[in-house]
């Protein structure tokens, strides 16, 4: 009776031994080496605070007086000339880039420009602005003419202005392929204007609006174009600690891995990526970031993402055809 329960437990532990166990891989922790992350260019989103809205030009301001009785309507003559008046812009020591007077653009403003014989005056309109026609008051003592620098996209058209006595008033009107520029010109004898250009308020404001569509149209991409369905591999482990930051979902398609990280995940939040061959040796590999997805640009046997020192938060990806040992015998 007991040989009979003695070759039971022999026969059951042999059963036991052979039931398949939990394995795990063998990845040696001292051989994994960093990946290098390659720099993509993506346009980093910005915050508009407050739009450019149209602002009286000085002069246009007027107090409000009391109303003590009906004024008389002005006449045509007078309120043309005290719009005018309003309207012009005169130049101003922080308007000046080195020689350069620099004005805000605002549509209907006049621009004085000072001028004086002997001397050319550069009016500069903005990269890539086309000239249409140029149009002066007094074209018999006033010289104006008009040329280029730059090429491509960096072309720049030029107006000159020079006049041929002190003391001459007129006006120039310039039309572009953008906008209309009015110009008050005026000529003396002691100083000039070597140089006037426009910045330009509601193009920097609609270049900032495109700077984030363009953002989140980033964002939005998927992790690659072009990837078959048929060669996607899903057969990884996700193992380790579990931070915020561990990737929900680790595949390839034959030639890249894709590691997805958790949505909302911020650029400064990703950690760095540690890779180990198929064959347990350390391997260089390049890597991308586009939205939530690592883009590793060949196959690994194992990789590592951690962040911190110590302690360091480790979430270890393998791949299930990595050798693998026993988690009962060691071998």
């Amino acid at each position: 009776m007991t040989r009979f329960l003695l070759a039971s437990s022999a026969t059951a532990l042999l059963a036991a031994c052979a039931t398949p166990l939990p394995t795990e891989p063998v990845i040696d922790i001292g051989n994994f080496t960093a990946a290098i992350p390659l720099a993509e260019p993506k346009p980093e989103r910005v915050e508009i605070v407050e739009t450019a809205i149209a602002l009286p030009l000085p002069g246009q301001l007027k107090p409000v007086e009391p109303a003590a009785g009906k004024k008389s309507p002005k006449t045509p003559t007078a309120a043309i000339k005290e719009g005018r008046a309003g309207a012009v812009v005169e130049p101003s020591s922080d308007g000046f880039v080195n020689a350069v007077q620099i004005y805000p653009y605002t549509e209907g403003a006049l621009y004085r420009l000072y001028a004086s014989p002997g001397q050319v005056t550069d009016v500069a309109l903005q990269p890539g602005e086309s000239l249409v026609s140029v149009s002066a008051g007094d074209t018999v003592r006033w010289v104006v003419g008009d040329t280029a620098s730059g090429s491509g996209s960096a072309a720049r058209a030029h107006i000159l202005v020079k006049p041929v006595a002190a003391g001459l008033r007129t006006n120039l009107m310039i039309a572009t392929d953008r906008r209309t520029y009015h110009l008050e010109l005026e000529s003396t004898a002691s100083t000039y204007m070597a140089a006037l250009s426009w910045r330009y308020p509601q193009d920097e404001l609609a270049g900032l609006a495109a700077r984030n569509t363009i953002a989140a149209a980033e964002d939005a991409v998927t992790a690659g174009r072009g990837v078959s369905l048929e060669t996607l591999n899903f057969d990884y482990r996700v193992t380790g600690d579990t931070p915020d930051w561990k990737p929900v979902r680790v595949f390839d398609d034959g030639r890249q891995v894709f590691i997805q990280m958790p949505a909302g995940i911020s650029a400064s939040e990703m950690p760095p990526l540690f890779v180990l061959s198929a064959a347990g040796e350390a391997e260089l590999v390049n890597y991308r970031v586009r939205g939530s997805y690592y883009i590793v640009d060949r196959l690994f046997g194992a990789a590592e993402l951690r962040h911190g020192t110590k302690p360091q938060t480790v979430v270890r990806i393998s791949t299930a055809n990595a050798t693998r040992k026993s988690r009962w015998f060691g071998g």
